[in-house]
């Protein structure tokens, strides 16, 4: 009886998972840049690494912002996706348009001048951050 019962329990968590992480591939699908801006992500990838945990550990950000970077960099840190890479395109590009995503409400929320402060890359980097992100890069 009692195999039978974690047996249930397992298939319904399973049956209500499903939907969900399908939800979550269409809400990537989504929010995914267009065009050539998938591949800045990839490439600027070191660097907003470094940016998010600079801005994380920035005591005078608003602390919602500071709770989202941290646990979009421990999203980061686990070794499971959300998409298994051997589905094309998304598989391999979850992580950069995750960032990307959580990215365009810090910014929105922190300041451009915030974010501008912690980049740790260069002045072209920068501009195609603040195209990812939609919003305008003024120049430094």
């Amino acid at each position: 009886m009692t195999g039978s019962f974690w047996g249930d329990l397992l298939i319904g968590v399973g049956a209500a998972l499903l939907p969900a992480w399908l939800v979550l591939v269409v809400a990537l699908v989504v929010v995914r840049p267009r065009g050539g801006l998938l591949r800045e992500a990839l490439r600027l990838l070191p660097d907003v690494l470094r940016l998010i945990r600079r801005l994380a550990a920035d005591r005078t950000l608003p602390r919602g912002v500071r709770v989202r970077l941290g646990l979009l960099l421990a999203y980061l840190a686990l070794p499971i996706d959300l998409v298994p890479d051997f589905i094309p395109v998304l598989g391999y590009a979850d992580d950069a348009i995750i960032v990307t995503a959580v990215l365009r409400g810090v910014v929105r929320r922190a300041g451009l001048d915030a974010v501008r402060a912690h980049w740790p890359g260069t002045d072209d980097g920068f501009a195609a951050l603040a195209r990812l992100t939609g919003i305008g890069a003024t120049p430094a």
